[in-house]
Order: structure tokens, then sequence, then C-alpha cells
């Protein structure tokens, strides 16, 4: 998607900002690799390590158990933490008031900055005030992009989800396609009912939204395939992840329907369905890079005063696209478990 197409009231900062005020921050700090273990915890990216005061810094998400798109972006994180001499403490959970208890713990223990997610931004809303209130900087990532100010995160780093529908729904339109299903997993997520609106507002077809229960796959499965056998028109099915997508592939095929698919996020299967022909294509929010910011920011902020996008403007890490025409180089990232 060209720069020209995202809205102008938006002065976005490109994520290179980060990673060049990163790049001069390193240029005095040590060479050290960080050890085998930080290697294999980041696919290798780690490339040195700071000598800055050792930090701790919570990552806190609404990540579902076994969606490995967050395993991507906690490999990022883990790799920023690698090299800026930061103990990360990961944790997650679906339901938005445990989320905001895990947040509250980080609070408990002190630590030196929090990342987190907002797809339910409400039920965070009290604990992000108290990480501010006891002094503790907080940003954003994958979640939030139109509440994290009123939050007062000091960043925020994502994609625009309503932009990379409309995205999603032109290219749908290049396909020839007249008449969608997307299928929203989680009801109530803000991010990802704004990815069905996106591409419902550009698509010049019809778009139909199916609510699915994204903890049971098995289900998924048979509520797409029953979607399919009664409209046998949807000649495409959307899926707002990468194995959802895997798992439409086996609807349209239990269904005997010739729809075809296409999602949005990127893993290792995606990239081989694409390969294949199973999926067409796919949009990388690139999640190892939301990762990766959120927790170098922090670093930055602390050990430089460094705010990306002064506070204003978030960070945007996708849209971009990825199908046979550009797959194979993006292969070898994937296969690390980087993309």
């Amino acid at each position: 998607m060209n720069r020209t197409s995202l809205p102008r009231s938006r002065r976005i900062v490109p994520a290179v900002a980060v990673a060049a005020a990163a790049a001069l921050v390193l240029a005095g700090c040590s060479s050290d690799s960080g050890g085998k273990k930080a290697e294999e915890d980041t696919g290798d990216a780690a490339v040195g390590k700071a000598d800055t005061p050792r930090m701790t810094i919570a990552m806190v998400t609404h990540a579902p158990p076994g969606d490995t798109f967050w395993d991507i972006i906690r490999k990022g994180a883990q790799a920023a933490a690698a090299k800026d001499n930061v103990k990360l403490i990961y944790s997650n959970n679906e339901n938005a008031s445990t989320q905001a208890s895990l947040v509250q713990n980080a609070i408990d223990q002190k630590v030196d900055g929090i990342a987190v997610t907002l797809a339910k931004p409400d039920a965070m809303k009290d604990v992000i005030a108290k990480a501010r209130k006891a002094g503790i900087p907080v940003v954003g990532l994958n979640s939030g992009m139109d509440q994290w100010k009123d939050q007062g995160l000091l960043e925020f780093f994502g994609q625009d989800e309503l932009v990379a529908g409309e995205a999603f729904g032109e290219k749908l339109n290049e396909t020839g396609a007249k008449n969608n299903v997307c299928v929203i997993q989680v009801q109530g997520h803000v991010g990802l009912e704004q990815r069905c609106a996106g591409v419902k507002k550009t698509f010049k077809g019809k778009t139909t939204n199916l609510y699915v229960n994204g903890t049971n796959m098995p289900s998924v499965k048979s509520t797409i395939s029953a979607k399919l056998k009664q409209d046998t028109s949807i000649d495409t099915v959307v899926t707002l992840g990468a194995p959802f997508a895997l798992t439409a592939v086996q609807s349209v095929s239990e269904s005997g329907s010739k729809a075809k698919v296409a999602t949005f996020d990127l893993n290792k299967e995606m990239v081989s369905a694409i390969k294949s022909g199973d999926v067409e294509f796919a949009v990388d929010q690139q999640p190892y890079l939301q990762g990766y910011l959120s927790v170098d920011s922090l670093w930055l902020y602390k050990t430089n005063g460094n705010f990306s996008g002064g506070g204003q403007e978030p960070v945007l890490t996708g849209p971009a696209f990825v199908d046979k025409s550009n797959v194979e180089a993006i292969a070898k990232f994937a296969e690390k478990g980087t993309r």
C-alpha cells in the first residue's frame, strides 16, 4: 500500500526512526553477543548487548493460548531485551479483566516499564492510570490505535486496522471477488471489528461478518463450513489471523465450496499455504517489529529520554501484502519464526 493512500491527517512516524535511534545509542555500547540462549530465544536476531544499567520491562498481551502470531511478537520483544540488557517479564491472557490483573502484578513488582495491548481498552483504563501514577512508563502495541493517547501511553506500535482493512478490500477488488464473509474470532475486539469494517468500506461487492468462537478450532471450522453451504455465492473467506485461515481452507474443502481464502497476519505455515495456492494473500503487520520496538522504545525512554512519534503519532508496522509474487523473499525469515 503506498503512502498516499493513508489519511492526510495522520503524520505517521516510520518504524525505521526507532531503529536508527537504537543504532546511534548502541554505537557506544558493548559488542558482547548476549550468549547462545539469547540467540535461540530471538531467532538469531540479537546483534549486541547494551552496557546500560539492568532494567525490568513487563509485556502484557491479550494473546490466546496457541496462537503462533503472538510467538512472533514475543520473539521480537526477547531480541530487544537481549540487546538492551533488559529482564523481560512476558504474560498474557485473552480475558480483559485477567489481563488488567497481570498489569497490576507488574506495577506491584515495580518494573521499569510496561508494554501492553488494548484489545478491550475500557477494561485496561484504570490499571494503566495506576501505572502512570506509580511513575511507570507505558507503551502500547498491536491493539489500541485509537485509544493509546487518551489513556496516556507514551507511544504506540502497530497497524492502523481500519486502513489495513481498506487496503484489503481494494486488494479483493483486484482479484475479482464479489461476495466475501469476514470471520471475526473475538466479538467486541476493537481491532478485529475495524478490519472487517475497513474491508466493507472499500470492497465493491458484498461483505458479511461471521462471528466464531476463536478458542475452539473445530467449532470455527464447522461454523465456516455451514456458512459456505448456506450461501454458495460466497467466493472469498476473509480471516483475521493465520491459524483461522488454515482452518478456513479445511472448511472450503469440507463444504465443497469454490471460495478462495485470504487473511490478515502471517506465520510459517501461512507462507507455505501461500506458496501452494491454498491462501491467496496475507496482510503482514510485522508482529516481530511490534514486540521489538515496544521494548526498545522503553529502553530508549529510560536511557535517553526518547519518544517515538513525539508522543503524538503512532509508529505503523503495516500493512504489507504477502502473495506469490514476494512470498519467497519472506520465507527464509518465516522459517526462523520472525515473520
